[in-house]
């Protein structure tokens, strides 16, 4: 066991009177034991059951998830072209491509068909693993060849089972985190049934088991178990070096596994500027964490063949800032209040007027747009300016990129998730702008610190970093709706954490005269049992209700689609049509595409409004003149598409092109008073009608009440 040394004066983040972990012959609830060998034997005995709790909680949660998925499809029973097509959107891209790698007749010819692609966007070959985050795809299908399980399990199983298996990882990552920052396993209980119990705001990943975050999620919640264990006091340098290590990796292989890998670090590269200036937190360890960041993210660069995305990306500008000013700003640290502050304010301008500056010289130097569109979706999004632009107004009308409804918040303050959460981010953040006051006092410590012994306010490192980590995300999740399971289940941790906590009971019993060291240790225990049990009892019957509801696929539209296509086209064949359902088309037919839900490339959005088209007012010479640049042959109409209601007026597809192409939105409603009437009826309507100036160019080869599809005419 470590002993505890003499916390010097001025330090609000140092260790706290009572963090378990750093007194001596401590057990994991906060008692002491009486003598050094019961301690010891104590704390072997909490981790043992502890761990087990916990790795039980992680298979519970991946046999749960995968058993949903099984009863809400009847996944076993339906036929392979069924399972495919439930693969909706980019699900169905990315589950392409490791169908593509199994069903190649060697590795090296799958990785080959992967560098050098031709079918995902027609009259183009491209780099499949410089453009998307496929590498997942890649090393499930090799381990798949190589290892002797063909004839036991399928390749669609092994790929889902992995992914239900990476839950386990994750849920046992949130409940070590909790557990860490309490200093008791009863807290990464809590944690876990809370994640579980809150699992239609927690994860979507038995119903969109292919998407990027599915994959990179986890490994996420690794890394801030790591970071948080990091941030604690008096670790060893062995113990530093492991951990900086698990850090590494964890952060490597989240920004492997995620487009969205560099906004969602640098929002962590944030939470760690903003506790380093307020000296909440070790300069070196953050040092080190910035250096991780960027050596993942470009490691990451290396293997995507240079990718310009990650390059260009705010992250490694910030970090970079944020590195060169510290090294000139070296005496930031010292002096007053109103120097700290003047001080604080000119380092923060500086960062980021570095980050600007460096940012737009690298974008310039290699030309990138391929992040122009999420910008301008921001612009749009927080009010500056009204925007016309296709792709950006494209973000806007989506429900998963529109703030967080209302209708969460009761969601979760049904398990009471909600309101533990508030209070204990309350409380927390009462702490930190106390604790932050302290440091940046300076010299005016000693007189505030006898005031503050009164209340014994202090924050650790590693809470204050979860506290600043869950307002930062929490603020994302408000703003944009996906990104919701980011905090919600950091806020699982969080409230957990508070429950169990020392840190929130000790000083609000000091304040109101009724602290004892018993009297916390009764209630913080007797409060986080009467939670699980209440929980237990509220959600149990409805989970056992849940796992035995029986529900099969259904789709035979598509499935009628997708079975023509295979049965009645050459395989060269071309088609256009919406991203969602092209990414279908190529899962389940190999058929070449002209547009895909990869949007991350700025060729890619020209190329998918021009192809929209087809569901724009355009004459039928217009729309054929586009699709045949693109090597088109056949083109998929939807009418869920032309006749769309699921928007309102000014967010249907068809009203999006009508405005980008200048023209006047259909029905009733105001329009901007320098739109027109168009010249042209809406293709995807006139088309139907079999007139002669579009069966000229189109010839009607399919047709079923959801879809129809058209050959286009091959003029010399």
């Amino acid at each position: 066991m470590t002993t505890v040394r003499q916390r010097r004066v001025g330090k609000g983040t140092e260790a706290a009177e009572d963090q378990p972990s750093e007194e001596k012959n401590v057990k994991p609830d906060g008692t002491i034991v009486s003598g050094h060998t019961g301690g010891k034997l104590w704390n072997i005995f909490s981790i043992i059951v502890g761990g087990i709790i916990a790795i039980s909680l992680g298979l519970l949660t991946s046999v749960y998830v995968a058993t949903l998925h099984e009863n809400d499809l009847w996944f076993s029973n339906i036929k392979e072209v069924e399972r495919e097509i439930s693969f909706r959107t980019e699900c169905g891209l990315y589950y392409s491509y490791y169908k593509q790698m199994i069903q190649a007749a060697s590795i090296q010819q799958g990785l080959h068909g992967l560098v050098y692609d031709n079918k995902t966007e027609s009259v183009r070959t491209i780099n499949i693993l410089e453009r998307m985050n496929v590498y997942q795809e890649v090393f499930l299908s090799v381990l798949y060849r190589i290892l002797p399980i063909q004839q036991y399990i399928e390749p669609v199983y092994f790929y889902i089972y992995t992914l239900f298996g990476l839950q386990a990882v994750y849920v046992i990552a949130l409940y070590v985190t909790s557990w860490l920052l309490s200093g008791t396993w009863v807290s990464g209980l809590l944690a876990a049934c809370w994640y579980i119990t809150n699992r239609v705001d927690t994860t979507r990943v038995e119903f969109t088991i292919p998407l990027r975050e599915n994959w990179a999620l986890p490994f996420f919640a690794v890394q801030i178990a790591a970071i948080t264990y990091l941030l604690r006091t008096y670790l060893k340098p062995v113990q530093e070096i492991l951990t900086l290590t698990v850090v590494f990796i964890a952060t490597f292989l989240f920004s492997l596994t995620w487009q969205f890998n560099q906004f969602m670090m640098l929002i962590q590269a944030l939470a760690l500027f903003i506790l380093d200036c307020f000296d909440m937190l070790p300069a070196a360890k953050v040092m080190w964490l910035y250096i991780i960041q960027v050596s993942a993210l470009l490691l990451v660069c290396v293997l995507q063949f240079f990718n310009s995305m990650i390059l260009g990306s705010l992250l490694i500008s910030f970090n970079a800032s944020v590195l060169m000013a510290k090294t000139i700003q070296r005496n930031l640290k010292k002096g007053g209040l109103c120097s700290r502050l003047g001080k604080l304010i000119i380092h923060v301008l500086s960062v980021l007027c570095l980050t600007l500056l460096i940012n737009k010289f690298i974008k310039n130097i290699l030309h990138l747009e391929s992040d122009e569109h999420i910008f301008k979706f921001l612009r749009a999004k927080f009010g500056f300016g009204a925007t016309r632009d296709f792709d950006a107004n494209l973000y806007l009308c989506e429900e998963a990129f529109g703030l967080l409804p209302l209708d969460t918040f009761s969601r979760l303050s049904d398990t009471l998730l909600f309101y533990v959460y508030v209070f204990v981010l309350f409380l927390m953040t009462i702490a930190a702008v106390i604790v932050a006051f302290w440091n940046l006092s300076g010299s005016n410590q000693v007189q505030f610190t006898e005031k503050m012994e009164e209340c014994t306010v202090t924050l650790k490192p590693d809470a204050a970093y979860n506290l600043i980590h869950t307002v930062l995300f929490g603020c994302l999740a408000l703003s944009t709706m996906r990104m919701k399971y980011l905090w919600t289940s950091h806020m699982c941790v969080f409230a957990s954490f508070g429950l169990c906590s020392t840190e929130v009971w000790k000083p609000l019993l000091k304040c109101i005269r009724l602290y004892t060291s018993q009297r916390m240790h009764v209630i913080k225990y007797s409060v986080s049992i009467v939670m699980l049990l209440y929980i237990s009892y509220k959600f149990w019957p409805g989970i056992m209700d849940e796992l035995a509801e029986l529900r099969e696929f259904y789709d035979p539209d598509t499935v009628e689609l997708m079975n023509w296509i295979k049965s009645s086209t050459p395989n060269a064949a071309v088609f256009a049509g919406s991203m969602q359902l092209l990414a279908g088309v190529k899962l389940c037919t190999g058929r070449t595409l002209t547009n895909h839900p990869h949007y991350e490339d700025k060729n890619l959005r020209d190329r998918t409004k021009q192809i929209y088209q087809i569901y724009a007012k355009r004459s039928p010479e217009d729309v054929y003149r586009i699709l045949r640049s693109f090597g088109t042959d056949y083109v998929i109409l939807e009418d869920s598409i032309c006749y769309e209601r699921r928007h309102t007026r000014g967010c249907r597809l068809r009203d999006l092109l009508d405005v980008a192409n200048g023209h006047i939105m259909d029905g009733l409603g105001e329009n901007e008073p320098d739109l027109k009437p168009s010249l042209y009826p809406r293709f995807c309507e006139e088309i139907k009608k079999n007139l002669p100036s579009y069966t000229t160019h189109f010839t009607r080869v399919f047709q079923n009440k959801t879809f129809h599809v058209y050959k286009l005419a091959k003029h010399k």
